[in-house]
């Protein structure tokens, strides 16, 4: 199984262009994967240069034939008119979806600093091996507050997922939406934490549980155990110094399946670049 994760920026291209088309035509180009997750997906704004303010969920789904697409709306306005400005993430999935969550992620006061709420969406996958959660976030960039609230809660989120997966429920077809839909174990959290290796942050979403709940790991490090964290943002800006703030974190009983973890080479446009992950 091949998952990319990748912050797009919005369609944010070269020679400031906004352009979908071109995002899905380098996606294509970098691997043949099954499952895609993308950050910073909107609708309506027009903030960007070049960017025309269209709907990327609507246009991405339209383009990645073959895949389901699952749309997490984090920040939802009220732009002019009748229009809503959209700003969140987006899974796609080759394999059928079992069960879809949409988590709205803490969003304590923090007055000194912009910020915007943030979400996280998560998919159970129906996989050649077995059922596979996936989900994908967007922390907050400007506030530690924030951002350290969230990483307690995507705890939380996995705390509790793993829980539901573990216990026998009641309820079936008959009993409409109280119908016992499973819940996978084995897990992948991807995204843009926009906090870097070895943070309080990083290391707090890695702890163990007590509870006998499979603990997050780093799946740079469980592939790479020797080698320096590859930077995963601003490789191509020669006013900034390179660093990481994408991950891709597998639950402990789904790290032996790791094949390879990389950061995919190229200027694409956005500042952050792809995160490619393998699973035997």
């Amino acid at each position: 199984m091949k998952l990319l994760s990748w912050n797009i920026q919005r369609g944010h291209g070269l020679r400031d262009t906004c352009s979908i088309a071109r995002v899905v035509a380098d996606l294509r180009h970098m691997a043949d994967f099954d499952v895609l997750c993308l950050q910073e997906v909107s609708s309506g704004y027009t903030d960007l240069p070049g960017a025309d303010g269209g709907n990327q969920f609507m246009q991405l789904a339209r383009l990645l034939h073959g895949y389901t697409p699952l749309a997490g709306v984090a920040t939802d306005t009220q732009g002019e008119g009748d229009a809503r400005l959209l700003f969140g993430n987006m899974i796609f999935s080759r394999f059928p979806v079992v069960q879809v969550l949409r988590h709205a992620l803490p969003w304590p006061a923090d007055a000194a600093v912009m910020s915007m709420q943030r979400g996280a969406i998560e998919a159970t996958l129906d996989t050649a091996r077995g059922l596979l959660r996936v989900s994908t976030a967007h922390l907050e960039y400007f506030s530690l507050v924030q951002r350290a609230a969230q990483v307690e809660r995507l705890r939380e989120l996995h705390r509790d997922a793993c829980l539901h997966a573990a216990a026998t429920r009641p309820g079936d077809s008959d009993n409409g939406p109280f119908c016992a839909v499973p819940r996978a174990m084995p897990a992948l959290l991807t995204g843009d934490f926009n906090f870097l290796p070895g943070s309080a942050e990083y290391l707090r979403l890695q702890d163990p549980y007590e509870d006998g709940v499979p603990a997050m790991r780093d799946a740079w490090r469980v592939r790479h155990p020797a080698l320096t964290h590859a930077p995963t943002v601003c490789l191509h800006d020669e006013r900034t110094v390179p660093f990481t703030s994408d991950f891709i974190f597998a639950s402990a009983d789904l790290a032996p399946r790791v094949r390879e973890l990389r950061v995919m080479p190229g200027n694409f446009g956005p500042d952050h670049q792809p995160l490619l992950i393998e699973l035997d």
